[in-house]
């Protein structure tokens, strides 16, 4: 299948990542990505928008079947079962985000998602299981507003998993705004994404190819 955008760190091809064999094993050697959660989530940033995929976990627990025992980090939410196999989760506290969103009925917000670890090959210093990000997000001038999706993770937080991760090529078949290929591009490793809706190729590619002109230009 020709490549949606492709330079010499980064792939991305758009379709469904059922349908695509080019991020299967043994291609990549650790998974990274935000699936759909199952909670048939709707952006309302411009227009109600449901997120594909998101009507339940079967899309996410197809590519965990795929992937088998290979390591992974995998974003998600306890309102849903976590992946099996999962060996470890991280707490991701959105500290910019206030008292957050979640049930209004209720005097907590909900200011943090969860993060799930499988597979085995992580390395690095003993560290809490808590992550902490003061990237602005949710408001007109946050990353979902500049880039045009949804729920974009912030690339400094991917390079923090990453920095964790076994060597070779990483992996996103959730591609979405491509903050997983940004940071693997700013740590010097291959990676491949895929993403089922073209406006996200589109913003992912647009963000690779920026990538690669700063680049050039030092």
């Amino acid at each position: 299948m020709k490549p949606y955008y492709s330079d010499d760190a980064v792939t991305i091809y758009h379709g469904d990542c059922r349908e695509i064999e080019a991020w299967r094993p043994p291609i990549g050697a650790v998974l990274v990505t935000d699936p759909p959660y199952g909670m048939a989530f709707e952006s309302s940033w411009t227009t109600r928008r449901p997120i594909a995929g998101d009507r339940d976990t079967s899309v996410r627990d197809f590519v965990m079947s795929v992937w088998g025992d290979r390591p992974a980090i995998v974003f998600g939410t306890w309102r849903v079962a976590r992946p099996a196999a999962t060996r470890q989760v991280i707490t991701w506290f959105k500290s910019s985000v206030g008292p957050g969103m979640g049930d209004l009925s209720l005097p907590w917000g909900c200011a943090t998602e969860e993060i799930y670890v499988l597979g085995d090959g992580w390395h690095g210093t003993r560290r809490p299981n808590l992550i902490e990000t003061s990237e602005q997000r949710g408001n007109p001038y946050g990353s979902a507003a500049l880039l045009g999706h949804p729920t974009p993770k912030p690339v400094g937080l991917i390079e923090s998993l990453l920095r964790c991760a076994p060597p070779g090529i990483v992996v996103d078949p959730f591609l979405g705004s491509g903050s997983t290929l940004m940071a693997a591009k700013q740590l010097g490793r291959r990676a491949i994404g895929i993403e089922i809706e073209e406006r996200y190729c589109e913003i992912a590619a647009r963000r690779c190819a920026q990538e690669v002109l700063a680049l050039e230009a030092e």
